[in-house]
Parts: structure tokens; sequence; C-alpha cells
């Protein structure tokens, strides 16, 4: 069976006033489906460009990366875009929510493209944040919610298209080690559900909870555990 996801020779160089540096040096990894993925590393590690070059945010300067059997660099870009939508949701350690929408209103940003009406979406929406622990709190903007809250909220937004696959970016970052655990807990039950979740962290007690570590060192996997 093939991988779910498959990263061949993959470099990322970034380059300023003619001085170039590598973010990520020949990273070559398959990750399958169903798998719970810890990335950690110290800062500059490459972590954070791992996770973007993998959900098509970036493309890496050289290397191949497959999703599903696809090459992300052979699709244009609104090919590039509907099969991110489609398969990839993406959380972030600042939840990145819209201020002035309600946390109904953030989680239904993802749908208008859908041709579904403005109370089916917002059905879904409502049912996507009671799975989060939500529930009574939709009409909420994000300066009335707490930071676990709003992590909540970016989840239940990430799950709209019933991704097949989780990038998290330090998603307890800026939160407490209770609402941390929290969170993890809601990780640990959507994995349990079937989706297969990358999570980049400097917490390596995030390690527990997962069925691999990978460890990156100066762009390069220096361990890998399943």
């Amino acid at each position: 069976m093939n991988p779910f996801i498959r990263l061949e020779n993959v470099s990322m160089l970034y380059g300023n006033n003619g001085v170039s540096a590598a973010a990520l040096r020949g990273v070559s990894l398959s990750i399958d489906a169903g798998e719970y993925a810890v990335i950690t590393g110290e800062s500059g590690a490459g972590k954070s460009t791992l996770l973007t070059i993998l959900g098509g945010l970036q493309v890496p300067s050289s290397g191949t990366v497959l999703m599903k059997g696809v090459d992300l660099s052979s699709l244009s870009a609104d090919r590039l875009a509907d099969f991110r939508r489609e398969t990839i949701g993406f959380i972030f350690q600042a939840y990145h929510l819209l201020p002035y929408l309600t946390a109904r209103e953030n989680v239904m940003v993802p749908m208008s493209p859908l041709r579904t009406g403005a109370r089916e979406k917002a059905s879904l929406a409502d049912g996507l944040l009671s799975s989060v622990g939500l529930s009574g709190k939709e009409e909420r903007l994000p300066s009335e919610l707490s930071g676990g809250e709003c992590q909540r909220v970016a989840i239940a937004r990430a799950l709209v298209h019933d991704p097949s696959v989780l990038l998290a970016d330090e998603p307890t970052g800026n939160l407490d080690s209770a609402t941390g655990e929290q969170i993890l807990d809601l990780f640990s039950g959507l994995h349990k559900a079937g989706k297969t979740v990358l999570m980049v962290t400097h917490n390596r007690g995030n390690l527990m909870r997962a069925t691999r570590s990978i460890r990156l060192h100066d762009g390069l996997v220096a361990e890998d555990r399943g």
C-alpha cells in the first residue's frame, strides 16, 4: 500500500541579499494513513517549514511531495487550492480567527464556496462547535472566548470539509498546561476517529500521545521513531 504522504529529498532554501540558508536539506520520509506523528526539534530546525510544505502553502526548492499519490507541484494554483481544501485541515498556534465574526461565522468561512444554503452551513458549523465542546457559545466573538476556546473554534473550522489529514503547528503553544491537555485530548479523539494527524510542537511531553516521533535538526531528520 502506498503511503498517504511521501517526501522525496525535499529541500527548502531561503535567500536574502545574495546569501542563502537551508531550512530543509534533503528530507525524505513517509506517513501512512491514520498515523499520529509529532514533529519536534529546536527553533530553526525546519519544523514549521516542513508543515507548510506538507500543507501546500509553500513549494520546496527541490524534491517531491506526494499526498494521496498526487504530486503537489504538478497541480495548478486552482487545483492545489481545491485539493488542499478537500484533503487538509490546518490548525495554527495563533488561531487566525476573524475578530469581527462569531464562533459560528468563523467556522462557516471555509464553506463560502459551497452551494448549500446559509441555514445548512450554520447547522453544520453548530454541529462542529458542539463536537469540540463549544455548544452554547456559537454567537460569541473571539474576544469573548478564552484561548482554549478560540483554539477549539479553529479546530472546528479545520474540520469543515472532513479532511483526511490535520496539520497542527504548535496548537497548544499559547495555552496553559491544563487547557493544552484538553486540546490534545481533542486531537487524540480525532486520531481515534481515523484522521491522520501531524503536529509540530516544542513540548516533548506531547510525544506520549503520538504513534510516531520525528525529530528534526538543522533541516534534517535526526530521529524517526514509530
